[in-house]
């Protein structure tokens, strides 16, 4: 495959028929967006059958960097799309052979990384309450997301005992805070 085939490819599957694929196949912007544009149409389907074969696609583009940050967005919308964690899994075990193919090394730790934030992130809506040692496992980013929008006073309470920074148990602790004075 070359890259003009895949982001024809890539291009048609999702019914975008307003790139000019010379254009993407030449300027890493252009193709960055359209890759974006396809990553939406994708996560909005209700069928995950194609997301591996898009991925793999996508990870074939010769700036690893443009790719990854792709996959990113997929895996951030699909996360905030499943109905659990055992489908997430399902779903991102299916990705990581593609991931792995990656050349970057920093780049495919960060892909895995997203994908046990959002694992713990979906554990949690589902009822599970992380302990110190669990949430010392995430990202820093993924705890600010839990700070900024937990409803769950126990998980605000570890956050605001165990969070990796300042600004991570001070948000926690305010909106814990607030939570309570509106519950009077």
């Amino acid at each position: 495959m070359t890259l003009h085939s895949d982001v024809a490819e890539l291009l048609a599957g999702a019914g975008i028929l307003d790139v000019d694929v010379d254009d993407a196949v030449v300027d890493e912007h252009v193709r960055s967006s359209a890759y974006r544009r396809v990553v939406l149409v994708t996560a909005s389907s209700l069928s995950r059958g194609r997301d591996r074969a898009i991925v793999a696609t996508i990870l074939r583009d010769p700036i690893e960097m443009v790719s990854k940050s792709a996959v990113v967005a997929l895996v951030d919308r699909i996360a905030m799309k499943v109905t659990g964690p055992a489908e997430f899994r399902q779903w991102s075990v299916e990705l990581l052979p593609e991931i792995d193919q990656l050349k970057t090394e920093g780049y495919r730790e960060f892909l895995h990384r997203r994908i046990h934030d959002w694992l713990f992130h979906l554990s949690i809506e589902d009822g599970h309450v992380p302990t110190p040692v669990e949430l010392a496992k995430v990202t820093d980013w993924m705890q600010r997301v839990l700070a900024e929008e937990s409803t769950s006073p126990a998980v605000l309470a570890l956050l605001d005992e165990s969070g990796s920074s300042k600004k991570i148990r001070n948000v926690a602790k305010n909106r814990a805070g607030s939570r309570k004075l509106r519950a009077q």
